[in-house]
């Protein structure tokens, strides 16, 4: 019984490690997939802007990219994964330091991969963060970029109102989540204008990542 269970254990390190040290390779800044979150409104029917009661109209915002991941990070999405850990993405990227990829991104070995594991939680532990989370939270944001992948994405919708040509709120509808960096915000038939979006990371997963507010700068 005690073989079995230290033969899982070894088994669930080597596909933690192998998430975490491999996901990203060296695609530091990879595209969304197909059917992931890439919410740029082109080449669908387009939305008719409502009029409300007061004369002003109601746009639908056009949402794109919002997945960028900072080169040291080698395409893991940390912005995500520490938050979703507890942690801010130092202290994960703190943790990762000392993490021995195997060669030429090959899997690890079991023992590269129980080190590897043991690394890792020897940072995290004292954040109160257990094996079930960073299973979790690996498992979750693991993605294979060479096979045009992503991770968990869901996009945010939001509607601009516009007076006289010129954009004076935003209502958001739904915040989305897995935006590792503001994703770009247009309005269409709106020139002259900049948009500044703010994000907001956490635990819950489905929310982690999402657009919290939008501020407009007219010009």
């Amino acid at each position: 019984m005690s073989n079995n269970v230290h033969h899982n254990s070894m088994l669930i390190a080597v596909f933690v490690c192998t998430l975490l040290i491999g996901c990203g390779g060296e695609n530091r800044n990879p595209p969304p997939a197909p059917n992931s979150t890439n919410e740029s409104a082109e080449g669908s029917a387009p939305v008719v802007p409502k009029v409300t009661a007061d004369g002003k109209l109601r746009v639908a915002v056009v949402f794109s990219g919002g997945h960028e991941t900072d080169p040291i990070d080698h395409g893991r999405p940390v912005a995500l994964i520490g938050p979703a850990l507890g942690v801010t993405p130092e202290t994960f990227r703190e943790a990762f330091s000392d993490v021995r990829p195997s060669p030429g991104g090959a899997p690890p070995s079991r023992e590269r991969a129980m080190s590897n594991k043991e690394t890792l939680m020897k940072v995290l532990a004292p954040h109160g963060i257990t094996n079930e989370q960073l299973d979790t939270v690996s498992n979750y944001y693991r993605y294979n970029p060479s096979r045009g992948e992503m991770w968990p994405t869901r996009p945010a919708k939001a509607v601009a109102i516009v007076e006289n040509g010129v954009v004076t709120n935003f209502e958001i509808t739904d915040g989305g989540s897995g935006y590792s960096s503001p994703p770009v915000v247009r309005v269409p038939d709106v020139d002259n204008a900049t948009f500044e979006v703010q994000l907001s990371f956490g635990k819950q997963l489905d929310k982690n990542g999402s657009v919290t507010a939008i501020s407009v700068e007219n010009r």
